[in-house]
């Protein structure tokens, strides 16, 4: 998919508002909890996982926790991301106990999600597990919903949803576009 032909979902503005709300909602369904720990999967959903870190701060005036986690050797299809080189996993806090969050950009079929909360027990047994995503574009073959949502946005499955960060391609958008 090019920028070209990519139709734009979300802007800079649409993005941080959205992630603004997610916050708050985190917030209210966790009561503020100090043992809050949010885990970012690989790789725009660290960066969404420290943003919401940030504003999580700014409204409460403690910092949860952030991790990272690369769910891909935990696949039930591990050919669909075997191209690309495995990303640190690093959560400095056990999670034994603790309500976690896993973000992540864009939620599809779920198999990424079902393999993140595999790899997370390797970290502990949390209390809570939820998923926080910036875009659900439907199509789940698992039975995985996310508990906070950016924006739902319906998708053909010729089409491909992009999100771009700030940290990684030098602007924030959600675009639309074709396969490739």
């Amino acid at each position: 998919m090019t920028n070209e032909t990519a139709r734009v979902l979300l802007t800079e503005d649409d993005i941080r508002r959205a992630i603004t709300r997610i916050s708050h909602e985190i917030l209210e369904q966790n009561r503020a909890s100090k043992d809050l720990v949010l885990v970012g999967l690989q790789t725009r959903g660290v960066h969404l996982a420290r943003r919401l870190a940030e504003n999580i701060e700014r409204i409460e005036s403690f910092i949860p926790v952030v991790g990272t986690l690369d769910p891909r050797l935990w696949r039930d299809d591990p050919d669909v991301a075997s191209g690309q080189p495995l990303q640190p996993s690093d959560i400095p806090v056990g999670v034994t106990d603790r309500p976690v969050v896993i973000v992540d950009d864009v939620l599809y079929t779920g198999r990424t999600i079902r393999a993140a909360m595999e790899a997370l027990l390797d970290f502990g047994r949390a209390s809570r597990i939820q998923l926080a995503v910036l875009v659900d574009r439907g199509h789940r073959e698992l039975p995985i919903r996310p508990d906070f949502i950016g924006k739902n946005i319906p998708t053909s499955h010729g089409e491909r949803v992009q999100v771009r960060m700030t940290e990684i391609d030098g602007d924030d958008a959600v675009l639309l576009g074709r396969e490739s």
